[in-house]
């Protein structure tokens, strides 16, 4: 039970901070300065790498991370900075990134806290190999992890309707990577939508009533990022039919294999 309500408080802390520093352009006078926004990310970017070691001492403590895992989530990790590094090296369509596959598979088989570490580590490493460091990366970092976080739900969800290893599961687990591939673009343009210098139809106004500046919204995205969010989902969509089962099968393996050898340890 005390796990539980721990877990729980984590998810709301991540969701929490995630929310205020996405969106704190819209409540805090102050943040609406670029200026000001840029030299307060350091410390948004430690607050999410402290939850992160954080939630790997926890788990680790609660048996659900032993080093066999944690060394596992390294490796992933590192995989998926090195494929974004090869997507800044070797530019494929506007807007497709080869990472977001790998994230939803391991939050969809290890985890919601599995999911969200590999998503914001990911972002977080990968940014320093690439250079990409900046004041989006808080944003960039949640919104990646919540993408791993998310995933775990398909997974009873999966169980329930009984698709677990069929077919139709990597296609529902595709199907999901599109929707993310739209929906991580909406959320990181509200970053730079409070910032922005652009025509009184496209532009956030602190004076007009909420309903207009969605409307507002809409249109700055259909403007500008519509088109590259599509690119991405059509990405995800096909990276995740083609990679998902080999890469679940890779999963089970392991999984099957640290059972094993848990049980011997347990036993002898």
């Amino acid at each position: 039970m005390k796990n539980r309500i721990a877990s729980f408080s984590f998810d709301l802390i991540i969701f929490l901070l995630g929310f205020l520093s996405l969106l704190s352009p819209f409540f805090f006078q102050q943040a609406r300065n670029p200026g000001i926004n840029s030299s307060t990310f350091p410390v948004i970017v430690s607050i999410i790498l402290l939850l992160c070691i954080t939630l790997v001492v926890f788990e680790a403590q609660s048996s659900h991370l032993d080093t066999k895992m944690i060394a596992l989530l390294g490796v992933l990790v590192a995989i998926n900075s090195g494929l974004r590094f090869l997507e800044n090296a070797i530019p494929g369509p506007a807007g497709f990134s080869p990472i977001f596959f790998l994230i939803i598979i391991v939050g969809y088989f290890f985890g919601s806290k599995m999911g969200f570490l590999i998503g914001a580590l990911t972002l977080f490493v990968s940014s320093l190999i690439t250079g990409g460091v900046g004041p989006w990366l808080p944003g960039q970092m949640i919104t990646a992890g919540w993408v791993g976080q998310s995933s775990a739900l398909l997974a009873p969800i999966n169980t329930l309707i009984r698709i677990k290893d069929k077919p139709i599961e990597i296609i529902i687990l595709a199907i999901f990577g599109a929707l993310w591939g739209l929906l991580y673009g909406v959320i990181m343009n509200l970053w730079f939508w409070p910032f922005l210098a652009a025509s009184p139809q496209l532009m956030w106004t602190q004076t007009a009533h909420l309903i207009e500046n969605i409307q507002r919204y809409f249109a700055y995205y259909l403007a500008t990022s519509v088109i590259w969010d599509i690119t991405r989902a059509i990405g995800n969509f096909l990276v995740i039919t083609v990679m998902g089962a080999p890469v679940i099968k890779i999963f089970n393996r392991f999984k099957k294999r640290f059972s094993f050898e848990h049980t011997q340890r347990t036993h002898s």
